[in-house]
């Protein structure tokens, strides 16, 4: 049985070049870096989990709620196959027992603050809103996207971000956690226009305070669908 089941609705990506020496002291053991066209990525992520079950078992007030990470990319080799993950600096929920369950049994990065999200509609566009609340200051990310769904071609930037299959958590510099996310291949939408108002260092620390001043190297919204999150193994 899976950990988890759920589904993760209207991702809102909006991606940033960065020096990958920032990164290196996150890089769990047993992976290296993933590099899309010589460029090492970082990414901010909004999203709505829906009907979420773990262990099969639906938890009152947790079925239905919105995440913002931010996210970079790993790969690491098994059996001469590469294998395609991302690496968490932060998770924000709505809701504790969430992350008291990703932090404690995942080794996950976590965090409970108070948000909201909103939806609207134009003849021609859909507006996805992600807002959280840490010290009352509030954070937002926007996207404006065409209605229909286009599918996600392969080779390009938007397929090197959404098709990582497996999570890497860093426990110390000898122990790695590795689970496995499995998802159908998505479809985009194409963005018209986008906002964020971020305080990176507040929510990620110093190391990524400089995002606030910098422009994204793209910005993306994938559909989403359902997805089940497996149970975790040690690898290093």
């Amino acid at each position: 049985m899976s950990f988890l089941k759920a589904a993760w609705k209207n991702l809102g990506i909006i991606n940033y070049e960065i020096d990958p020496a920032i990164l290196e002291p996150y890089v769990p053991k047993g992976t290296t870096l993933d590099f899309w066209n010589g460029k090492c990525y970082v990414s901010v992520i909004g999203f709505l989990f829906a009907d979420v079950r773990i262990l099969g078992i639906k938890f009152p007030y947790h079925v239905n709620f919105e995440e913002v990470n931010l996210r970079f990319y790993v790969k690491r080799t098994e059996k001469g196959k590469d294998k395609r993950g991302v690496v968490f600096i932060k998770e924000i929920v709505p809701k504790p027992a969430i992350s008291i369950v990703a932090n404690l049994l995942y080794n996950e990065h976590y965090e409970t603050l108070k948000m909201s999200h909103s939806f609207a509609e134009t003849a021609d566009n859909y507006i996805f809103t992600y807002n959280w609340f840490p010290k009352k200051q509030a954070n937002t990310i926007r996207f404006e996207m065409k209605k229909e769904p286009i599918a996600i071609p392969e080779g390009s930037e938007a397929e090197f971000i959404t098709e990582h299959y497996f999570g890497y958590t860093k426990v110390n510099g000898d122990k790695t956690f590795e689970y496995e996310v499995t998802h159908p291949r998505w479809q985009q939408y194409e963005v018209t226009d986008y906002g964020l108002e971020v305080d990176f260092e507040q929510n990620y620390g110093k190391a990524f305070s400089f995002l606030k001043n910098q422009k994204p190297i793209s910005v993306m919204v994938a559909k989403g669908s359902t997805i089940t999150i497996e149970r975790k193994k040690t690898i290093v």
